[in-house]
């Protein structure tokens, strides 16, 4: 009994809640602001969907990509689902420090309730963003979760991906991967998606596949914009994106 009531915090977490956020969150300004959008696809295509919306919308990313959208959405303050856990604690401030604002709550603990207050906000105007394939994978596959919340606030789906031509990629489930200083960035937004209020079964399913699809083509075509410049690879692990760069 007493380890299901145990708190998740250290009681050191108070100090280092108030500076691990601020300091993170200044780290990664300072190294985004370096880099330089050199190629945008499809910006014509968002400012009409967003016209035609009213401003509503939720954007969809895989995991991999999260770094430089964390700066590139950073203006338009949008809402983000993060876990209640003692990490979640930690991103949600760091989040907020960018200029994000959260709602909490995950898969294991809450994540009806969030689902429901994401839905809330975005109906009432609220920018939403999820990672399509997160938190933890399997990479590039689409989840149903940004479907869903489309389709329950009745507002667009739109794909976006960026590539650049330097970049640091992490050993991870999904080869994380950060820009380097200075780097040159592509940003892609594809097609938005629209779901029918009343869409269920096999119709989400398609459209799960669309938005797996259109994430796929953003990715490919950021990374294409540079592979004559940069070396590529094959990654031969089961489970993992076929395209990544060297260094």
């Amino acid at each position: 009994m007493e380890s299901e009531t145990r708190s998740p915090y250290r009681w050191y977490d108070a100090i280092l809640l108030r500076i691990i956020p601020p300091l993170s969150a200044l780290l990664i300004k300072l190294l985004m602001i370096t880099c330089r959008v050199v190629k945008v696809e499809g910006v014509d295509r968002d400012t009409e969907t967003m016209a035609q919306s009213g401003g509503k919308a939720l954007y969809a990313t895989w995991h991999q990509r999260m770094s430089y959208h964390s700066h590139y959405f950073s203006s338009r303050h949008l809402t983000i689902m993060i876990s209640r856990s003692r990490d979640g604690e930690y991103a949600a401030r760091i989040a907020e420090w960018l200029g994000y604002k959260n709602v909490r709550g995950s898969s294991t603990r809450g994540g009806l309730g969030a689902f429901k207050e994401l839905v809330q906000r975005m109906e009432k105007g609220e920018i939403g963003g999820m990672l399509a394939d997160g938190p933890q994978g399997p990479a590039r596959v689409a989840k149903m979760g940004s479907i869903l919340l489309a389709r329950n606030a009745e507002v667009p789906l739109i794909p976006v991906a960026w590539g650049a031509n330097r970049c640091w990629m992490f050993n991870s489930w999904d080869r994380y991967m950060i820009p380097k200083p200075f780097a040159r960035i592509a940003v892609f937004y594809g097609e938005a998606i629209r779901i029918p209020r009343n869409a269920k079964g096999d119709e989400l399913e398609t459209y799960l596949l669309i938005l797996q699809e259109r994430l796929n083509e953003g990715a490919r075509w950021c990374d294409e914009q540079f592979g004559s410049e940069r070396p590529w690879r094959k990654v031969t692990e089961e489970g993992m994106p076929e395209r990544g760069p060297l260094s």
